[in-house]
């Protein structure tokens, strides 16, 4: 008798049970995934999606489930691990994973580290997505609004010409040494001399070549740019300065003069993907100085 009293209460409580089991089952969210992430960030980026682009998934399939979103400057192998470490498996760079802006694989893929890059991201279900033109091309262009911000630039802004800043006179040493502070850059160039007053900025963030890199100049005391061709631009620059003019130019490293962006990105991407963690992981600056090791 005991035994049967027993078995009929838990096979109530069972029975109980099985309609909220059920009903979880039924309502419970589906698992966001990279493809969704995607169609959200071209919803929201303002601007028609391109149909010419380097902005696709990189890596992944449309229906990887996305436990986290990741913002990152570039996809490095080390960038990733620590994404992965985090639970963001869902990465989200401004520049391409695998060493050429449209992401081509043909020229490397007998390569023994593409082969290893490839399989990390594989075998950790990580999805990549390039995101660079359609951040450019938000408004106010992303990459630029999160430098600004990052460099406290905002109330220097030209309202004519976004990348056009003036401040109160200073030298080209100290500007320069304001802003390696403010971006913590440990192998920033400068050519110019230090004692040279400037005033004018005109900032061109990334890779800039000799046009408009000239014509950016003309308009200014000093050019801010991430990477130029050397037998280009800095040739120009020194042979301006040879000849008289008062101009200078300094160069970031590609890195460090858009990562600000990216950070930005993050903060943008939380506005729209409200069900996983969404972070700005920082990629390390590539160089450094014979007097100032890593630790």
């Amino acid at each position: 008798m005991h035994t049967n009293t027993v078995s009929r209460r838990t096979f109530l409580a069972a029975s109980l049970c099985l309609p909220a089991i059920d009903f979880v089952r039924a309502y419970s969210p589906p698992q966001l995934t990279a493809g969704q992430v995607i169609d959200r960030i071209k919803t929201n980026v303002g601007i028609p999606w391109r149909e010419q682009t380097v902005d696709k998934l990189i890596a992944g399939t449309p229906d990887t489930p996305v436990k986290g979103v990741a913002s990152v400057m570039m996809a490095t192998l080390d960038t990733l691990k620590r994404a992965n470490a985090k639970g963001l498996n869902m990465i989200v760079t401004h520049e391409p994973t695998f060493y050429s802006h449209q992401d081509r694989i043909e020229p490397i893929e007998q390569d023994g580290l593409y082969q290893l890059k490839r399989d990390y991201i594989q075998q950790n279900n990580l999805a990549v997505f390039h995101f660079h033109d359609h951040w450019h091309g938000f408004k106010p262009d992303g990459i630029a609004t999160g430098m600004i911000r990052q460099l406290g630039w905002e109330k220097n802004r030209d309202a004519e010409n976004p990348r056009l800043f003036t401040f109160p006179q200073t030298t080209l040493a100290r500007f320069a040494q304001g802003m390696a502070a403010k971006l913590n850059i440990q192998t920033m160039r400068v050519i110019g001399d230090p004692q040279l007053s400037v005033s004018r900025v005109m900032a061109s963030w990334g890779n800039v070549s000799l046009m408009p890199g000239v014509p950016f100049l003309a308009q200014a005391d000093v050019l801010v740019v991430g990477e130029t061709h050397e037998w280009e631009l800095v040739e120009y620059v020194q042979d301006a300065i040879s000849s008289g003019q008062k101009k200078a130019l300094i160069i970031l490293g590609h890195l460090l003069s858009e990562q600000a962006g990216m950070k930005h990105c993050a903060e943008w991407l939380k506005g729209f993907i409200p069900e996983v963690p969404v972070e700005f992981i920082a990629s390390s600056e590539p160089y450094w100085r014979p007097d100032q090791p890593p630790k």
